[in-house]
């Protein structure tokens, strides 16, 4: 069985991505700071009929996300797919925000994500297969003063995928992003639609593969 884990799993994108893979046979890994929140949305899982697990990790410590990474693929012998959804937003203009959360909300936004590229790409170049999914979003293209520290991170996704995408086709392994462009709630079209788009990047034919796309409502 292949394994996907997932980074910053919320009951939004990260719920309905993972499920998604989940009932196309996928084990599923969840993961987010708050562990009872994330064993919850396992448990919906795991009541459904799918193996599912829940760990705990603070997306804003690079260390913490290496060994969450490390430790999923000893545990379950492989690690498939890795998803990388966290993200702080926060409404605060450049003036309004203090150094110290603009910082944590960068580690959070982009720092986590690198930490977990390098790991996972590391792990997934030994096997010559995998895909790295990261979230994106249309901030990381237009970016909003009032959404500042969220701007700068998404734009860093964008990055983080179009750098590392040609050197990963050579080792067979496929990053790419959703860049989403839709206010996203729990359980909403936009959420699952999100979710499709991820798995269709999933599925896409190595000769086919694409860095990135957008979704919009």
């Amino acid at each position: 069985m292949k394994t996907f884990l997932s980074i910053g799993t919320g009951p939004g994108i990260g719920y309905e991505t993972a499920a998604l893979f989940a009932r196309e046979g996928f084990r599923v890994v969840l993961s987010a700071r708050n562990l009872d929140n994330t064993q919850a949305l396992v448990k919906r899982l795991q009541d459904a009929g799918y193996e599912a697990y829940a760990e705990q990790v603070d997306a804003a410590d690079p260390q913490a996300i290496a060994q969450l990474v490390e430790h999923t693929h000893a545990r379950f012998g492989g690690l498939d797919e890795t998803h990388y959804n966290a993200a702080i937003i926060r409404q605060a203009t450049l003036a309004e925000q203090p150094l110290d959360t603009f910082n944590h909300d960068l580690n959070v936004n982009i720092g986590g994500a690198l930490a977990a590229a390098q790991v996972s790409l590391n792990l997934m170049y030994a096997r010559k297969s995998g895909t790295l999914l990261l979230t994106g979003g249309f901030f990381g293209i237009e970016p909003n003063a009032d959404y500042l520290s969220l701007s700068l991170g998404k734009a860093g996704i964008r990055a983080l995928t179009a750098g590392l995408f040609e050197s990963a086709k050579t080792h067979n392994v496929h990053v790419a992003t959703v860049t989403v462009a839709a206010f996203v709630e729990p359980e909403s079209e936009e959420a699952v639609g999100i979710a499709k788009a991820f798995w269709d990047l999933h599925n896409q034919k190595p000769s086919n593969w694409t860095a990135e796309v957008t979704y919009s409502r």
